[in-house]
């Protein structure tokens, strides 16, 4: 019965297992990485989570336990400068990082890389919200988008409509004046393919000022992507 006496039995006895643990956790903040065995590296976490926490209060008391866990004070004091310099600052938590590479030769052992994680973490999710909130913004002009052609159909209507009052009365002049109702409609058919040729061209006019519009879009967006991402290059050179 292995009462109160949790974690994984790693293959040793318990003062064994302690050693190895506090010796795996100090190479760790020496090296900022290292390579170990995936259950040995799991069973690590905790103790690096617990000292980074203890280096983020600073107070006397937490350096004492991470000196009681580390068993190195020059190490607990440079892990606690590092952290007074904003090493994890912006991070709540998750301060490991473990890769995968594959089983050892022999005795076929999972094995992985353990590193510790110091990258920013706020600026991904500020980027999310601002992408909500400019597709709320964008919501309501899509919808006035979608009302306005209706009124553009009416107004088609009401112009086809007096264009065919007015090819009418230029038929019936025609015919007043004593012209074959054959030229008369081969006057009107030349007009009317006259106005279409004239909205194609204004057609084609619009569609190519929307061309332009959205490359312009395209260059601004790709030149803030090139802004950020010279941004995130310079705060992880600092």
């Amino acid at each position: 019965m292995r009462h109160k006496k949790k974690g994984r039995k790693l293959g040793t006895d318990s003062s064994h297992t302690k050693a190895m643990r506090k010796s795996l956790v100090g190479a760790l903040f020496t090296n900022d990485r290292i390579k170990t065995v995936e259950a040995r590296a799991k069973e690590i976490r905790p103790d690096v989570d617990k000292i980074i926490t203890w280096a983020k209060k600073g107070d006397l008391h937490s350096r004492r336990l991470a000196i009681a866990a580390l068993g190195d004070k020059e190490l607990v004091r440079e892990v606690f400068e590092k952290v007074e310099q904003g090493m994890f600052g912006d991070r709540q938590g998750g301060y490991t990082r473990i890769m995968k590479l594959g089983n050892r030769k022999g005795d076929n052992a999972p094995m992985v890389i353990m590193e510790l994680v110091s990258e920013p973490v706020g600026k991904k999710k500020k980027a999310k919200k601002d992408d909500a909130k400019a597709e709320k913004k964008a919501a309501p002009k899509k919808t006035a988008k979608k009302a306005a052609p209706k009124k553009e159909e009416a107004k088609v209507a009401e112009d086809v409509a007096e264009e065919l009052s007015e090819d009418q009365a230029k038929m019936m002049e025609a015919e007043a004046e004593g012209a074959k109702p054959e030229d008369a409609k081969a006057e009107v058919a030349a007009e009317a393919e006259a106005k279409e040729a004239k909205e194609e061209a204004k057609e084609n006019a619009k569609a190519e000022e929307e061309q332009k519009e959205e490359a312009e879009k395209a260059e601004e967006a790709a030149a803030k992507d090139a802004e950020a991402a010279a941004a995130e290059k310079e705060e992880k050179a600092k």
